[in-house]
């Protein structure tokens, strides 16, 4: 059987087919458009949907949607999803009906962590983490080869712990935030606050290297707030292994300077569990939705 999975991001939704060796098929992209609201993106996804059904001429298949946020076991709506007009809606519901078939949705980190704990840098490992670092800020929980969602689906969303109370206001509401930090949106911010103009983080990146102040001086505040961060997820988790994803887990200079912060601030005296890079890239995400798929 065929597998197909979409994920759903915040400038582009991903589809993709695997197939019965869950070998890649077929893929396709197409913008999310979020400015147009929440029935654009649901009639975007059931679009591609069918585009990707139709690569494989309506062979059987299964189904799965990664997305930001995850739907409440209290109402069944989305929540906590930085694609803010998803919020508080029926997006299962609306997908099935659109689509005429029953589908599996799961957040997008455990998304990305499902696939990297398979098939990726976390294969073979127990208890596997995994963070994406790009838009917003999430994580995910695989054990035993399992997605962990907890009772509330809430599971691995330290993107929303609080690392300072008096920090900037998130979008969730709370104040200080990891995502407001560490993230790539939150970074963008915070230089727009201290700098008073935007500059890509790949900019500020190719700065530090150089050996730039205000970029140094940044740099190391971020890697400051990223240890403290990751070493409260260590604490409570002690993981096998943390896996890294998203635009900021690009950066070269997390895997020694970054590392030096959270051996500082884990309550250890050293640091056992590896931090790494993601091994698939772009397409963990979407690959993950795929093997959650009904």
């Amino acid at each position: 059987m065929h597998r197909i999975g979409v994920d759903l991001g915040g400038t582009k939704i991903e589809g993709i087919v695997l197939d019965t060796n869950d070998h890649e098929v077929f893929r396709k992209r197409v913008p999310t458009e979020q400015e147009h609201g929440y029935d654009h993106i649901i009639g975007n996804i059931a679009g591609l949907y069918r585009d990707l059904v139709a690569s494989i001429d309506g062979a059987e298949h299964t189904f799965g949607l990664g997305t930001p946020g995850a739907l409440s076991i209290r109402t069944g709506l989305l929540k906590n999803s930085n694609t803010v007009c998803m919020n508080g809606m029926p997006v299962k519901e609306d997908i099935e009906a659109r689509i005429g078939r029953r589908i599996a949705i799961q957040n997008d980190a455990n998304c990305f962590a499902m696939a990297e704990a398979l098939d990726g840098a976390g294969k073979g490992k127990n208890l596997v983490f995994g963070v994406i670092m790009g838009t917003g800020c999430g994580g995910g929980i695989v054990f035993n080869k399992q997605v962990v969602t907890g009772v509330q689906a809430i599971a691995g969303e330290w993107g929303h712990m609080s690392i300072d109370p008096n920090g900037p206001v998130c979008y969730c509401g709370q104040p200080g935030c990891v995502e407001t930090y560490i993230s790539g949106g939150g970074l963008e911010k915070r230089w727009i606050e201290q700098h008073g103009e935007r500059r890509p983080m790949r900019e500020i990146e190719g700065a530090y290297y150089a050996g730039d102040k205000d970029a140094v001086d940044f740099m190391t505040v971020f890697f400051r707030n990223f240890g403290r961060a990751m070493a409260n997820l260590i604490n409570i988790l002690d993981p096998d292994i943390i896996v890294l994803g998203g635009g900021v887990s690009k950066f070269k200079a997390i895997y020694d300077k970054g590392l030096e912060q959270v051996e500082h601030f884990v309550f250890s005296d050293s640091l056992e569990t590896a931090i790494v890079q993601h091994q698939l890239g772009d397409s963990a995400g979407v690959i993950g939705a795929a093997l959650i798929g009904v």
